[in-house]
C-alpha cells in the first residue's frame, strides 16, 4: 500500500529544494556578473537573469512536485502541492537574502547546494513512499 503523505511531502520538499536551488544559483550568477561588468551596464542588464532564475526556479518546483505525485489519484493534491512548492521555492531564495549579505557569494553557492541536496532527498523520499510496500500493515 502506498505511503499518500511520504509522496505529498517528499514531492514538496523535492519541489521547493530544486526549485529554490535554480533561483539562488541564479543568484549567485546575477552577483558574480556584478563584480565583471561595470555598474552603468550591469543595472541594464541585471534584471533580465534574475527573472528567469525566478522564473526557471518556479517552474522546476512546479514540475518536479507534479511528477512526484503522481502515484496520487486526486489531482487537486497534486495541483496544491506543486503551488506550495513554488512557494516554498521563493521562500528559499529569500533566505539567500541574509546568506548573500553574510556570507557573499561562497555562501550563496552554498546555500544552492544545500537547496539541491534537500530537493534530491524529498525525491527519494517520494518514489520511497509510491513503493507498494511502503505502508506495513
Amino acid at each position: 500500500m502506498k505511503d499518500p503523505l511520504a509522496i505529498g511531502l517528499g514531492a514538496l520538499t523535492c519541489g521547493t529544494g530544486l526549485g529554490g536551488g535554480t533561483i539562488v544559483t541564479g543568484l549567485a550568477l546575477v552577483r558574480s556578473l556584478e563584480r565583471h561588468v561595470s555598474a552603468a551596464s550591469y543595472e541594464e542588464i541585471a534584471g533580465d537573469p534574475v527573472i528567469v532564475a525566478t522564473l526557471a526556479g518556479l517552474a522546476v518546483a512546479a514540475t518536479f512536485s507534479w511528477r512526484r505525485t503522481a502515484p496520487l489519484d486526486n489531482l487537486w493534491q497534486r495541483g496544491v502541492i506543486g503551488a506550495m512548492s513554488a512557494v516554498g521555492a521563493v521562500l528559499v531564495a529569500f533566505i539567500g537574502w541574509p546568506v548573500d549579505r553574510l556570507l557573499h557569494i561562497p555562501g550563496l553557492i552554498v546555500w544552492a547546494v544545500a537547496s539541491f541536496i534537500i530537493g534530491g532527498t524529498g525525491s527519494a523520499w517520494a518514489l520511497k513512499g509510491s513503493r507498494d510496500d511502503a505502508l506495513r500493515e
